[in-house]
């Protein structure tokens, strides 16, 4: 049983001062956080869909334009636990307000970029608002809403991340091909500001609570289950960038696709994330286990299988909609696998699993880019299927996690 004084991490009980006296404008809060949430991982996944024209019109190689995520996965992997224990002092509408203009100004600045450095610069800004926002997201819902209502309030914020994958490759392909790749940054900075001027209406004052500081950082981190889960991350989630970061110049160049059957795959990838992300939450609820597995072997399965058939168009859109629907559903595992195993601690556990998700992305894009770079696109669909299938094998390792209070 935890220790009465423990004050360490799962946000405590929202008071009644928090949750708002009106249903219906604490909802309005949670959505505007959905918003926001949806227009940072929208932006992140943004330069995926556009690396061909950044890497034409900044004069600079498709594996270099790529590193515009490693970037900002980089740097959101530092600014996670960074943010919470540096800003547990300030009222977390305060912090939710000063991210969203982050992810506001790191937009525009990408979209007027006149050299790769600038736009380099765009992204590290991105990647602390980015940071920021998915660690502090599932407590904010906490203290947003009573008790029997964070399981819909956390599964509103967390489909803006489901919806941003459904939306971002395909509608990035077709505006950058439409208007410019500027266009579509500018967009999402559009939508980012909408998000802002909501938040700034409908967010209610919520002060700081006691903070554990680093020490649970450590505490978590001596488990095995968490070790072995954040070891499946880092080879899944690093084999899927390492892939999906040079999706669009892969499917430009193998199947050979033109700029529409581009972003009718993009869509399809999208639309099967979205499918995978509600099959990943039911198939959870089973075997977390079980679950994590069976999306990692699907992955390696639409690796392996555009690396043998890739330029069957057919094949190409089949390996795409199963390689969607297994990354749809393998951040529902994970995120369950985490917040079981470290259900004491669950604001600094979620921390981490940014932390390691983000890094996962950023070493992905770099094999990734060194793959494109050195031996060809195809190349990257290897690191694919072998990272998503030892991370498979590894989470068989660990034992089924808990909630507390099961």
């Amino acid at each position: 049983m935890r220790n009465r004084s423990d004050t360490s991490v799962s946000p405590l009980p929202p008071s009644s001062s928090e949750i708002a006296n009106n249903t219906h404008a604490a909802w309005a809060a949670v959505a505007s956080l959905a918003l926001g949430v949806f227009g940072m991982v929208t932006s992140e996944f943004l330069p995926a869909s556009l690396l061909t024209p950044i890497a034409r019109d900044l004069g600079v190689s498709v594996g270099m334009a790529g590193q515009t995520v490693t970037v900002t996965a980089a740097v959101a992997a530092c600014a996670a636990p960074l943010i919470v224990v540096m800003t547990a002092r300030l009222n977390r509408r305060l912090v939710v307000w000063a991210l969203m203009t982050l992810v506001v100004l790191a937009n525009l600045l990408a979209a007027v970029s006149t050299n790769v450095w600038v736009l380099l610069l765009a992204r590290f800004g991105m990647g602390i608002a980015l940071g920021g926002t998915w660690a502090l997201s599932a407590a904010l819902v906490m203290r947003l809403l009573p008790p029997h209502l964070h399981a819909g309030g956390t599964a509103l914020v967390f489909g803006g991340i489901a919806a941003a994958t459904v939306c971002a490759p395909s509608l990035g392909a077709y505006l950058g091909d439409l208007w410019g790749w500027r266009a579509a940054f500018m967009l999402v900075a559009g939508l980012a500001l909408l998000a802002l001027v909501i938040q700034l209406r409908v967010m209610p004052s919520m002060p700081p609570q006691p903070s554990p500081g680093m020490r649970a950082f450590g505490i978590l981190l001596r488990r095995r289950n968490i070790q072995l889960g954040f070891l499946t991350v880092l080879l899944v989630f690093s084999g899927h960038f390492a892939g999906f970061t040079y999706l669009r110049p892969l499917l430009e160049q193998v199947p050979k696709l033109d700029i529409q059957s581009l972003s009718l795959a993009l869509l399809i990838f999208g639309l099967g994330g979205l499918i995978g992300n509600f099959a990943g939450g039911w198939l959870a609820g089973r075997s977390v286990k079980g679950m994590i597995f069976f999306a990692a072997m699907l992955l390696s399965i639409a690796g392996c299988t555009l690396f043998v058939q890739g330029s069957s168009v057919a094949v190409a859109f089949s390996a795409v909609a199963l390689w969607g629907i297994a990354f749809g559903a393998l951040p529902v595992g994970t995120q369950l696998w985490t917040s079981h195993s470290g259900a004491d601690h669950a604001e600094n556990a979620g921390a981490l699993l940014v932390t390691t998700t983000q890094f996962a992305i950023a070493i992905g894009s770099v094999i990734g880019g060194l793959l494109v770079d050195s031996l060809g696109v195809v190349a990257s669909l290897g690191y694919v299927a072998i990272a998503s299938f030892a991370g498979g094998l590894v989470i068989l390792a660990g034992s089924v996690p808990r909630p507390l209070n099961s």
